[in-house]
């Protein structure tokens, strides 16, 4: 018996862009939150974020018009951070010299001058500074099923596809993940004077 290769679609340049914008462009938002919260740098984000939409959009034709294009946007988001995060952790360190000799030639104490990113201060507000510092020290595998289910409310199945695992692996690192935030989020919540209820 001959096994059925499923046909990929060829979409028109109008089709392309059509889907484009009505499937892709309204996950943006989401998708630039997930990259922020796997980078911890605006700049990191906003690159990743556009790294993905050229991406989806140059293989527009692997994508089945109707089907969840934020699961298979996210997937790819996913597979570009963790290609260049190896890159850059085979890559020496960067230093910006100018930037230290004027930090290091100035007398007064160095000032911020960056734009604030609003999307940067929702995302910042949803989530405590502790938490937020919990989540981000978490391990990045670990990090990565916390945001895609409980911030984005992905499915396990869909996270699974995302992350290219099994849904058990997907039951028990994020079963691990919450663990870890919960270990690290223990002294916060004491300090704060909550009690822990038996």
């Amino acid at each position: 018996m001959e096994a059925v290769l499923e046909k990929k679609p060829t979409y028109s340049d109008t089709e392309r862009y059509g889907i484009f914008n009505s499937e892709f462009m309204p996950h943006i938002d989401s998708m630039y939150n997930f990259a922020y919260r796997l980078t911890n740098d605006e700049d990191d984000a906003n690159d990743l974020v556009q790294d993905t939409y050229l991406k989806a959009f140059r293989f527009i034709n692997s994508f089945q018009k109707g089907t969840n294009a934020k699961a298979w946007l996210f997937r790819i988001l996913k597979n570009s951070f963790i290609n260049d995060y190896r890159k850059k952790s085979k890559e020496p360190a960067k230093v910006d010299y100018q930037e230290v000799e004027t930090i290091y030639n100035s007398a007064d104490e160095p000032q911020y001058n960056g734009t604030v990113d609003l999307r940067t201060e929702m995302v910042q507000d949803l989530i405590g500074d502790e938490v937020t510092r919990a989540l981000n020290g978490l391990p990045v595998d670990f990090r990565t099923v916390i945001i895609l289910c409980d911030i984005e409310g992905f499915t396990y199945e869909e996270m699974a596809k995302i992350l290219d695992i099994p849904i058990g692996t997907v039951r028990s690192r994020l079963h691990r993940a919450r663990n870890l935030l919960k270990e690290k989020l223990r002294s916060y919540a004491t300090n704060m004077g909550y009690k822990e209820l038996r």
